[in-house]
């Protein structure tokens, strides 16, 4: 879908938003000692000027790369607009990254500056301090993190206050609006599927573009609140559930942590919540747990969702249901849908859906529940949103209709193609990385198999051998299949995980050393069959495999292991001519084994409290 999306940058959208929403009581809201504490615009500008006249003062200078290492909270806001009004690009990092990985990042992109949020953060950057020769600040956030050349953000705000008192201030919102929209405005480091991660060069029209084409079919206003608890590390919270939600006058309340969620939900009563399916999930988890607590209960729930979802067939394909549904369905809503409205606040309009796929049958399930999610699709090259379902043109199994402002194709191999203004400059520092998937005509290959039905478009695969958890993680499995192969009890190892809640390593033991080592702990087996089966075996395979992985996120470590007595062979097919692992006929041939493997995890996970 084409059409005509204004040109601007992401420091013109935070002046616009100020000077439009000035007298709001609250554009960004935090809990902090058993209370939520408002933050105005006219004080985040305050906060913002200050900041972004003492980075100057530090000798931050326009096209210097700021990092920020942080969880979600109101300085992740003021550290990433004072840099971009400075005109540094800034480099979010996601704050569960081990120190080792923030080690590349930090060096590939040249950072000069890095906020960290906290001491555990802190102590990180320390760790890897003298391995960094571009990097002449750490500014943390909070008081307690504290180190040799540390600097304290209160001191920047400071002074930024004094600076500005001594006039300095005077042409700071004009240097900032001299940003130009083809500057680049962050770079996003994404797992790439050959080790290093790839540093996305977003400019600031790439992403001020996607907010205003989003703006079209994703109406928010003043009188939204939103939850933020998605990284903002992550593009997908970073432009709809920050820069999209602030220009439009939306309070934005930032979640204590993931584990406070539900918590924060009832307090906050949001209006608009951007999320990934793995949280959809663990509501409806927790409905059924609560629905199956006794036999009555459990007849009512699916009583009411046979009828919803009867209901949400007639409203999706336009019609009107019959009176005698309609009827059943306000009881189902009075006895089952409303006290999962209650649970999330009361007050919500839609939900948001980004990030991996989401499962139709809990996209209708919510839907009939008068809790709409909205399911999109988008990269982090493309700033992020492609297509998106809007509460007026909706199709369950899609992603949507293409935003304004973009081409989408189909190439004859089934990729998706496409073209506009959120198309990534490049990848920084490889250009031939970025000819691989750029053409010079402007069209991007996500990489991803699709098709457009009656205007909606359809993800039916994927191309690029890269996993994307449930909870939209992205992870590349080579590089950690290479460090379970360099154990010599592992002949071979594939990781799979797609669209799951977690990932697995089927493995094939090298039984050249394990089968000695069975026999001298007098294990007894008749062939190979019998001895992946032994208790013994499998934990001593677990304790190679797990401990061959070094330095890893919590989310790319694999959960379970599943040992093979035959290794991939290129006669049965699971492997290429070049002996690639053919990841998805690898996942076919053994279907059965995995998803009992996944089921009996998934059960020990719901068993577990939250």
């Amino acid at each position: 879908m084409t059409g005509s999306i204004p040109r601007g940058t992401l420091t013109q959208l935070f002046f616009d938003a100020i000077e439009r929403f000035g007298t709001k009581p609250a554009a960004l809201r935090y809990k902090a000692g058993g209370r939520w504490h408002d933050i105005s615009h006219r004080e985040l500008l305050g906060r913002v000027t200050h900041v972004g006249l003492a980075l100057q003062r530090l000798g931050v200078q326009r096209g210097d790369r700021v990092a920020i290492l942080s969880e979600n909270r109101p300085e992740w806001a003021v550290a990433d607009y004072a840099s971009l009004c400075s005109g540094a690009s800034d480099v979010p990092v996601y704050p569960t990254l081990p120190a080792n990985q923030i080690r590349y990042i930090l060096n590939d992109s040249g950072a000069v500056a890095i906020f960290v949020s906290s001491a555990p953060q802190l102590a990180k950057i320390l760790e890897i301090r003298a391995e960094l020769p571009a990097l002449r600040h750490v500014i943390a956030f909070d008081a307690d993190a504290t180190g040799p050349g540390v600097t304290p953000l209160a001191d920047l705000y400071a002074s930024g206050a004094a600076a500005q008192a001594a006039g300095a201030g005077a042409n700071f919102t004009a240097q900032a609006l001299a940003a130009r929209p083809d500057d680049v405005a962050t770079i996003i480091y994404t797992s790439g599927t050959t080790g290093d991660p790839k540093g996305v060069m977003l400019t600031h029209n790439n992403i001020y573009s996607n907010v205003q084409a989003s703006a079209q079919v994703l109406p928010v206003g003043p009188t939204d609140s939103t939850l933020s608890f998605l990284p903002l590390s992550h593009i997908f919270e970073r432009m709809a559930g920050h820069y999209h939600v602030f220009a439009q006058g939306t309070t934005i309340n930032y979640a204590e942590s993931i584990d406070t969620l539900v918590v924060n939900l009832g307090e906050v009563k949001p209006t608009v919540v951007m999320s990934v399916p793995r949280v959809y999930e663990k509501i409806y988890a927790r409905a059924l747990e609560n629905a199956l607590a006794s036999p009555i209960r459990k007849r009512v729930f699916f009583w009411a969702k046979r009828v919803g979802e009867r209901w949400a067939d007639y409203v999706l394909a336009g019609q009107e249901p019959p009176g005698g549904l309609a009827f059943k369905y306000g009881i189902a809503t009075r006895l089952v849908f409303s006290k999962l409205q209650t649970r999330v606040g009361g007050r919500l309009r839609f939900f948001v859906s980004g990030g991996a796929p989401l499962p139709a049958d809990i996209a209708k399930f919510f839907f009939a529940a008068g809790l709409p999610i909205l399911e999109g699709y988008g990269l982090t090259e493309t700033s992020p949103v492609i297509a998106v379902n809007t509460d007026k043109k909706m199709r369950l199994g899609t992603v949507g209709p293409v935003i304004p402002g973009l081409e989408v194709r189909i190439a004859a191999d089934g990729e998706i193609l496409v073209r506009g203004p959120s198309i990534m400059k490049g990848y920084f520092n490889k250009p031939e990385a970025t000819r691989e998937v750029l053409e010079p005509d402007g069209w991007f290959h996500t990489g991803d198999i699709g098709e457009l039905v009656d205007g909606f478009l359809k993800i039916t695969d994927r191309k690029k051998d890269l996993i994307v958890t449930a909870g939209g993680k992205n992870i590349a499995p080579q590089p950690i299949e290479g460090m379970v192969k360099a154990n010599k009890y592992v002949a071979n190892a594939v990781m799979l995980g797609d669209k799951r809640k977690f990932c697995i390593m089927l493995t094939v033991p090298q039984f050249e050393h394990l089968e000695p080592w069975a026999k001298r702990r007098n294990l007894g087996f008749k062939d190979r069959r019998e001895l992946i089966r032994l208790p013994e075996v499998h934990a001593k395979m677990e304790r190679e495999v797990f401990g061959s992985l070094q330095d890893l996120a919590k989310y790319e470590m694999p959960k379970k292991i599943m040992l093979l007595e035959n290794d991939f062979t290129i006669e049965s097919g699971d492997l290429t001519p070049t002996l690639k692992v053919k990841r998805r006929v690898v996942e076919q041939k053994f279907k059965r084994e995995i998803d009992a493997l996944y089921e009996a995890g998934e059960g020990a996970e719901a068993a577990r409290p939250e």
